[in-house]
């Protein structure tokens, strides 16, 4: 009698995932791990042996393509140290690279058998199999009329703690820098429904905290359960109903889509926390106007106002581009104002760099290199005096921890602040999940040493609390 092989009976496979590039690009990764799992691959911790290699690629930094194919040169050695053995090892790109540069990544490394875009990873067994049978690579970069949503299983792998569920994937900003419309597509927004139940099901594995996650996150308007839609702001205050759900983010935001319900909903939402993400890349109009950004420097200021208004502790986060090309001094000096005048907590910030494709690539006026150096040490010290002094005023100062698991050392929690701020302690065991009252003793650079309230180093833990906002 014949046997028809189930994934319970299936020899295991171990699967390799590299990820590079933006928190959305994580959050893919895990899905495409959840899609593999069916058909018998189970995470590896390295990829040597693995039966399966995947990177998972971000088109948006400099020399994402060079640090592509270093990595495919390593992998070749130990692909085919694999073959030795009598095995195979399936070598996948994945990504936003994937997408834009599919048939060069074939070229240039035609040991690779799968290339994919980001809206094609459903289909991953289907190319999975199809490889196995094919000589050469695979290549799936299409945009595929269903959604890749739609056809991902409602079983997760437990993220922890601290969760990302993308919403909204896609950009029509067609800003002039970036490659994101051109590579995720156009807008796309997840039915509430959707959202609400994977969120629950997040919950129910053990999170506390959901980052809600897309390319132009608060451009979300999913389609409603009743009809209609829902703005981002309505589907926060219907997540914050979900018991156990104490802290809710989202990111990354656009200036343009900060309408009046969503900032209100900053000081209407206690789960929501005072930390937000919204990237202005210039303090000039006329380099914002260069850019397609479709605002001003001051729309951005009153923005950060009334969101401040809206909930006085919040905290701004940004990117910042150093010499977009015709960017004059005087251009990045109102760039060093606008930093001044809104203060930052947090802030990414590069040179400009070319993306193949994009208007600004073959613009006119570009700026030289050492200039374009120089100008982001200037944004980067500033940013950095502001990130010091916002962490050095906690100092002292009383906070609900998110505790995310334990520290290096024994004895010790990890956490998260509010602010999004890495947090260290002395604790004992058992306080992952919880929120703890602690005080901060001390700012380092990227983090805060905290005491636990109502204990000493040693002493018994503290008992969890709500999560309210911060004084």
């Amino acid at each position: 009698m014949t046997t028809t092989a189930s994934p319970k009976n299936l020899a295991p496979k171990r699967l390799f995932i590299r990820t590079w590039g933006c928190q959305m690009n994580v959050y893919d990764s895990a899905r495409m791990a959840d899609v593999l799992a069916p058909l018998g691959y189970a995470p590896a911790e390295t990829p040597e042996g693995a039966d399966m290699v995947l990177l998972n690629t971000c088109h948006i930094r400099e020399k994402a393509s060079e640090k592509l194919f270093s990595e495919l040169g390593r992998l070749r050695h130990a692909k085919l140290a694999k073959e030795a053995e009598g095995g195979r090892m399936i070598l996948a790109v994945a990504g936003c690279v994937a997408q834009a540069e599919g048939a060069e990544i074939i070229a240039r490394a035609p040991y690779v058998d799968l290339v994919l875009g980001p809206q094609t990873y459903h289909r991953l067994p289907e190319m999975v199999a199809r490889a196995t049978r094919a000589v050469g690579g695979v290549i799936e970069t299409d945009f595929p009329p269903e959604q890749k949503f739609d056809h991902l299983p409602d079983s997760r792998t437990p993220q922890g703690v601290s969760a990302f569920l993308t919403i909204q994937e896609g950009c029509d900003k067609f800003c002039s820098f970036c490659v994101v419309p051109y590579t995720r597509g156009a807008e796309y927004s997840r039915t509430a429904a959707t959202v609400i139940a994977e969120a629950r099901r997040l919950v129910v594995q053990g999170a506390r905290e959901i980052s809600l996650l897309g390319q132009n996150v608060n451009a979300w308007h999913g389609a409603a359960p009743g009809g209609g839609s829902w703005t981002l702001a309505r589907l926060l205050r219907e997540l914050a109903e979900i018991e156990g759900l104490a802290r809710l983010r989202y990111t990354t935001s656009h200036p343009r889509d900060m309408d009046d319900e969503l900032i209100a909903a900053h000081g209407e939402i206690p789960q929501l926390m005072p930390f937000l993400h919204l990237p202005v890349q210039s303090g000039s109009d006329r380099m914002l106007a260069a850019m397609n950004r479709g605002h001003k420097a001051d729309d951005y200021r009153r923005i950060a106002e009334r969101l401040r208004a809206a909930r006085p502790d919040l905290a701004l986060s940004s990117d910042f581009i150093a010499g977009h090309p015709g960017e004059s001094e005087a251009d990045h000096q109102a760039t060093l104002r606008l930093i001044e005048d809104v203060g930052f907590a947090f802030a990414f910030s590069f040179t400009y760099s070319a993306r193949p494709g994009t208007p600004a690539a073959g613009a006119p006026l570009q700026v030289p290199q050492a200039e374009r150096d120089r100008r982001l040490q200037e944004i980067q010290a500033l940013l950095r005096a502001q990130q010091d002094a916002f962490n050095l005023a906690c100092v002292g100062q009383r906070m609900e921890v998110l505790v995310t698991g334990t520290g290096r050392r024994p004895g010790q929690i990890a956490g998260r602040s509010p602010w999004l701020q890495p947090v260290h302690g002395e604790g004992p065991p058992g306080l992952e999940g919880q929120i703890v009252p602690a005080v901060v003793i001390a700012s380092m650079t990227n983090s805060l040493s905290v005491r636990l309230e109502g204990q000493d180093a040693y002493g018994s833990p503290a008992a969890p609390r709500q999560e309210k906002a911060a004084a």
